[in-house]
């Protein structure tokens, strides 16, 4: 079996650039490119165009063997309970491939825009936490009931019943200790995540995806699920910069990690995951390297999907 085999990869939704069939076109191509997830954001500013739900069904009609993705979805944008019934449904109408990601969400514009309090760090993470919980039940028992600080359920059935037992696999984005630990506790797969703590992509936020801050993240998931009594959950990792030197792609917007590691091309980036450079060999090397070292298992290879493919095939 070769490395390639024990990967998955997230290739990202393609942008609504023409009309619907061209959208489509793009979808089936990933898919013959090999990927084996379109994921979708959640956003409702800075150009992001996609409701993640309604592209996520549509992506799975579209398809026939790719899974659909939230990475991530914002907690505090929609209601715990409703949010499972969507993945539930896309879950069951899919034949089973569906998968949710959830995020403490931080985004500020997108709050002001929708009218709706950003709450504080900690009040996220919170809700967070109780959200998971609802989801998971939602997932796995016939009914829901949960009094929480945040959110009440009382009574939900939980229909229509998930494909996959015991339950679509739940991503939690992480990238501050709390959020963390909670994906260590309570997660399927953990997002390792550089934090924002300036609320933007600048050299803080890509210094905490350097090689020792992302051990010492993972190294956190793995002690938050041992001391849960959990095995430890995958690790996803999103590329910040994909550069594969041999491949010929179309022009595509140049992305904010790009634009901020134009800015200061010294961050500490070597020996980390964060940047793969390279011909396509090299950079499948790479990711050969980073999964053993690191322990990832699914890789979003950044937004140049035919870079990302070119990477793949050398992979398998």
């Amino acid at each position: 079996m070769s490395i390639g085999d024990q990967l998955e990869f997230i290739a990202p939704m393609p942008r609504l650039l023409d009309d619907g069939s061209a959208w489509v076109e793009e979808l089936r191509r990933l898919e013959e490119f090999g990927f084996d997830t379109v994921s979708v954001s959640h956003h409702v500013t800075s150009g992001w165009q996609l409701a993640p739900v309604a592209a996520m069904a549509f992506a799975a009609a579209s398809t026939s063997r790719l899974k659909v993705l939230t990475l991530v979805a914002q907690n505090p944008l929609q209601h715990p309970a409703l949010l499972a019934k969507d993945i539930a449904t896309i879950d069951r109408l899919s034949g089973g491939r569906a998968e949710l990601g959830l995020g403490a969400g931080w985004l500020a514009a997108d709050y002001a825009a929708l009218g709706v309090p950003f709450e504080s760090h900690r009040t996220r993470v919170d809700q967070c936490a109780e959200a998971l919980t609802i989801i998971r039940d939602f997932f796995t028992e016939d009914t829901v009931d949960f009094v929480g600080h945040h959110y009440h359920v009382t009574g939900l059935e939980a229909l229509p019943r998930c494909c996959r037992q015991p339950s679509p696999p739940i991503l939690l984005g992480a990238a501050g200790p709390r959020m963390l630990d909670l994906g260590g506790r309570s997660a399927d797969i953990v997002g390792v995540l550089p934090r924002m703590v300036n609320g933007r992509i600048d050299h803080e936020t890509v210094a905490d995806v350097a090689a020792p801050s992302l051990h010492a993240k993972i190294a956190r998931v793995r002690d938050s699920a041992a001391r849960a009594g959990r095995q430890m959950p995958r690790i996803q990792f999103s590329v910040l910069h994909l550069d594969v030197t041999d491949v010929e792609s179309p022009p595509r917007p140049v992305t904010q990690w790009e634009e901020a590691l134009a800015t200061e091309r010294n961050w500490p980036l070597h020996g980390t995951p964060a940047c793969l450079v390279g011909t396509a060999a090299e950079c499948a090397e790479q990711v050969a390297e980073f999964s053993h070292r690191f322990g990832i298992g699914y890789w979003h290879l950044g937004q140049d999907s035919r870079a990302a493919a070119a990477v793949i095939a050398h992979l398998h």
